[in-house]
């Protein structure tokens, strides 16, 4: 059985701290328009959902670069996160959303997107 794609929970958690934190309001909270909830939350989830994607591509390439891999492990995550970006694109398109929409701003470390 092919070894699964591992993620290092403490940096993704303190990236989402940071993520969720840029997002939020001077009182701390992220402000929602009722008229445009469920495009809001939809923007909010996906985008979180993208955030998780991007950081498991990179423990993807990570893996490849040294070596961990095999080739058949390389294909199977490299169609998995494909599939997964398409997903997210698709869900989002639903919602009347670009992928731009979707960049969460990590303050110094930048966009997402």
């Amino acid at each position: 059985m092919a070894e699964p794609l591992t993620f290092d929970l403490d940096k993704g958690a303190a990236s989402l701290r940071t993520a969720l934190s840029a997002a939020a309001g001077p009182d701390g909270r992220v402000e929602i328009d009722p008229e445009t909830i469920e495009q809001d939350l939809a923007r909010l989830v996906l985008g979180l959902m993208e955030f998780i994607r991007q950081l498991m591509e990179l423990q993807a390439i990570r893996r490849v670069d040294a070596g961990t891999l095999t080739d058949e492990e390389e294909e199977r995550i490299g169609l998995a996160l494909m599939r997964s970006e398409q997903a997210i694109r698709d869900v989002a398109g639903q919602f009347g959303l670009d992928p731009a929409d979707l960049s969460l701003d990590l303050g110094p470390l930048g966009k997402t997107i």
